[in-house]
């Protein structure tokens, strides 16, 4: 499962590449911090998932996630920020976003729905590997 990380903190993003590249079938094709760069990187590196933070320079995640789900394959995308809050979530989610998570406290949980989609991702692509 190809990743690109999206977030304005070099540290967090660091912390995401190490501790994420240890999954198995996970491969981190890219990472950003400038918003106007985004959309570009993604388009060009065609991952299957973005993490994607709400607040980066040069504009916003919830811009990012609309543009993104109007690509003709668009990638399944976590929302992962430190803006918690119900109208976030509830903006995010109806322009497409695929999970939410506030980075102070559900840390763990966006690493294990990404050990859970790759797991899904490897068997979706055995099974079409034996059907082939």
């Amino acid at each position: 499962m190809r990743l690109f990380i999206a977030d304005d903190s070099e540290v967090l993003r660091e912390r995401l590449v190490d501790i994420l590249s240890e999954i198995e079938c996970i491969e981190i094709v890219g990472q950003e911090g400038d918003a106007i760069k985004v959309i570009a990187a993604i388009e060009r590196l065609n991952p299957d998932l973005v993490i994607l933070d709400i607040q980066m320079p040069g504009g916003n995640g919830i811009s990012i996630l609309e543009t993104l789900k109007k690509m003709e394959n668009p990638p399944k995308v976590i929302m992962f920020t430190n803006y918690p809050y119900l109208q976030y979530r509830r903006r995010c989610l109806k322009a497409g976003a695929d999970f939410f998570f506030y980075k102070a406290t559900e840390f763990e949980k966006l690493v294990d729905i990404i050990r859970k989609l790759a797991k899904t991702h490897r068997q979706k692509k055995e099974k079409d590997s034996e059907v082939s």
